[in-house]
């Protein structure tokens, strides 16, 4: 009967540590992930600031060279992530596909001009900057007119910055969630033996002594939660990283690793002072005070 008992016991026992796990592996997984997003938030508001671009309308009489020489001296600005020449019959082609009719059977002649199209860096995607590249080349002697769309410069400027803000704030909330959700686990792990506690206290043991094995299985179980978060998490980056390639998502592993680094450490400092404190707080009650 008594063999039975203890069986029981120790398939409850492992049934809490398995919950435990569970609870930390998936907390410290959302972790993960919301440090994920907080890496590359900046890496996609780029990708998509770097999409926008100045476009500068050549004169008609410009020679092939001095538009070369031109495109070069754009490339060698440090604002300049690429450029890309379009002659006006490039562009009377591109105006056909994307319209369906050809202007030129109508009008008899090609009215658009040769243009280059410069690709400007993300730093320097700013109602600012972008003013200032365009009063750069407003008044070149081979530049007819600067074009760029000055309203989605400003929209994406104002919800880059409201972004940012909104996932800090959300980081910091979740981060303290996570403390909570772990803490609250173990805490309920170590309430299941404040009897134990108790009673080795009474029999004459230290309090570092009766926290020792409780502070280390916490420690264990929080690491064995934080190594299958790691897990988790890195099938998660090289799915993001398959279907998104152009983000390039594992590019920094230096960030990664410390995220990792990070995670991990959360998840073992955590188990370590929320069991602390939990022994902590059951080796000061009284006997009586335990039933409640």
């Amino acid at each position: 009967m008594a063999t039975s008992f203890e069986k029981y016991q120790k398939r409850r026992l492992r049934s809490s540590y398995i919950s435990v796990i569970i609870s930390i592996s998936l907390v410290l997984f959302l972790l993960g992930i919301l440090g994920l997003l907080v890496l590359n938030t900046k890496k996609v508001a780029d990708y998509f600031k770097e999409q926008a671009a100045i476009t500068l309308f050549l004169k008609n009489d410009i020679k092939k060279d001095n538009i070369l020489n031109l495109q070069v001296s754009i490339d060698a600005e440090p604002f300049t992530r690429g450029t890309k020449f379009i002659s006006k019959e490039e562009a009377a082609e591109i105006y056909k596909k994307q319209n369906g009719e050809d202007f030129m059977d109508f009008l008899g002649y090609n009215p658009l001009q040769n243009a280059i199209d410069i690709n400007v860096k993300a730093d320097y995607v700013t109602p600012e900057k972008m003013s200032e590249i365009e009063k750069k080349y407003k008044d070149n002697q081979f530049v007819s007119e600067v074009s760029y769309d000055k309203p989605l410069i400003d929209l994406l400027t104002k919800n880059v910055k409201k972004i940012s803000l909104f996932i800090l704030i959300f980081s910091s909330l979740a981060t303290l969630i996570v403390i909570v959700l772990i803490n609250s686990s173990i805490r309920l792990s170590v309430y299941s033996k404040r009897f134990t506690i108790k009673t080795m206290q009474m029999v004459g043991a230290t309090k570092s002594f009766i926290r020792r094995p409780f502070i280390w299985r916490s420690v264990r179980l929080g690491i064995i939660g934080a190594i299958l978060a790691l897990i988790e998490l890195s099938v998660v980056l090289y799915y993001l990283n398959n279907q998104f390639p152009k983000f390039d998502i594992i590019e920094n592993r230096i960030e990664i690793a410390s995220l990792f680094g990070v995670i991990f450490l959360i998840g073992v400092l955590i188990t370590w002072f929320s069991t602390f404190f939990a022994t902590q707080r059951f080796l000061n009650l009284r006997t009586d005070e335990l039933y409640y």
